[in-house]
């Protein structure tokens, strides 16, 4: 028998795992079925001829939704007022003083936080839902604009939001893996069918030998870069660190060598999710002034849209953002003064790097070549549905860079769960 299949055979012959597989599954149904309840008031011809154009916002706009922005449901926005949220907390834990002392109190702390996360979570999901209501209203897809009515897309948006945090919740409690990012990835997934059912279609009639060379070529595209992002996410930079032998009495404590392992990705889509909502703010914008009384001020937003409608700009500006974003959000996750601080309280060192201020100095330039790698990864891969489209020519399938990503990640991150709970079960066995 194969050794993949073996694996599997371990793996449903165990209870307590073949339950957690099982409750992931029945959780995403659940999920999936919230994400197929449609809200009523919208012009669904106008909705998908918005998606069919290939409207770059909007698909990054449904990517973070789950795929709920594209049926207009009750999982209109998705998970992502809660992404919002989390990150918000993080950035916050750096710069509040109680909040730091909160996340370094173990488990008590971190429940704590993820109690502010989830009610943070709430007037954010009022304030994005009105953005993404808004938006849609000025694309015209909204056929029904009146308080009342808004006021019950909200409320059912929000309630959509918060019970896929639940669900998500409960599938990282009882389940495998990480709640939110299965919901994400499970949504994202969803599209490939109708995706696929679209490219053939395209091709029922007289295939050309062009046609054959474009799919070809989208096919190879996608493989390259499926391998690409496997590799760069896998890529950790070991710093080795040594630990003095320290003797109290008749013990001895350290002695060892270890590493510190820095990942090329270490950002994860943080800064393409930072990158798109900057990016969307113009083009917003130009909405609200092209619908605007004054015929200068419609000229002006007719101006920024236009800019932002030429795919060109739209990919530089989206690049030079996703590495700004990628530093920032990097030298917020590691700093390099509190890491060699840390090392030296610990008597830990770099071999060949004095502890202390050399230490902190042989840090920062480590993280900072490694990061340029990993920033012009994350902006080739953000930008990567653009360069796909523009060298293939095939509309009907979308290569979507940050779709990719997270797929990769969740799926790498449950394989190295479930590796490192069937070995914990049986440390003779190893997958």
């Amino acid at each position: 028998m194969p050794p993949y299949l073996a694996s599997i055979q371990r793996f449903f012959r165990l209870p307590d795992l073949r339950r957690k597989f099982l409750v992931v599954i029945g959780l995403v149904m659940v999920s999936r079925m919230i994400a197929s309840i449609p809200i009523p008031g919208v012009d669904r011809t106008q909705l998908n001829a918005i998606f069919n154009s290939g409207d770059t916002a909007f698909s990054l706009l449904n990517i973070f939704s789950g795929g709920g922005l594209i049926n207009f449901s009750m999982a209109l926005m998705g998970v992502g007022p809660y992404i919002t949220s989390s990150i918000i907390f993080q950035l916050l834990t750096l710069v509040i003083p109680s909040l730091e002392a909160l996340s370094k109190e173990g488990e008590f702390g971190r429940k704590k936080i993820n109690q502010y996360t989830r009610l943070a979570s709430i007037p954010l999901a009022f304030i994005q839902g009105f953005s993404t209501l808004t938006f849609l209203r000025a694309q015209n897809i909204i056929s029904q604009w009146t308080p009342w009515n808004l006021i019950f897309m909200l409320v059912v948006a929000t309630a959509g939001t918060m019970l896929l945090v639940w669900i998500g919740e409960l599938i990282s409690e009882q389940g495998i893996g990480n709640g939110m990012s299965i919901i994400i990835t499970i949504g994202i997934l969803s599209s490939f069918p109708t995706s696929l059912h679209n490219s053939i279609l395209r091709y029922t009639g007289t295939v050309s030998t062009q046609d054959y060379m474009q799919l070809g070529g989208f096919i190879l595209l996608a493989a390259v870069s499926l391998a690409a992002i496997i590799f760069m996410n896998e890529g950790v930079r070991n710093i080795p660190v040594s630990y003095a032998r320290q003797v109290r009495g008749n013990k001895t404590y350290g002695g060892v060598d270890t590493v510190l392992p820095i990942k090329v990705n270490a950002s994860g889509v943080v800064p393409i999710i930072f990158a798109v909502s900057m990016v969307m703010f113009p083009t917003v914008i130009a909405k609200f002034l092209q619908a605007a009384q004054s015929a200068s001020v419609r000229h002006v937003g007719t101006l920024i849209s236009n800019f932002f409608s030429n795919q060109a700009y739209y990919g530089i500006i989206y690049f030079v953002l996703v590495l700004g974003f990628t530093y920032f959000y990097t030298f917020i996750i590691f700093q390099p003064k509190q890491m060699a601080e840390n090392l030296q309280k610990q008597g830990g060192f770099i071999p060949g790097v004095r502890p202390g201020e050399d230490t902190e100095k042989f840090l920062y330039a480590v993280i900072n070549r490694i990061t340029f790698t990993g920033a012009i990864f994350l902006g080739l891969v953000a930008v990567l549905p653009i360069i796909a489209q523009s060298v293939t020519k095939v509309s009907t399938l979308t290569l979507g860079g940050t779709s990719l990503l997270i797929a990769v990640a969740v799926i790498l991150e449950i394989m190295r769960q479930v590796r490192a709970q069937m070995i914990t079960r049986n440390y003779d066995t190893y997958i």
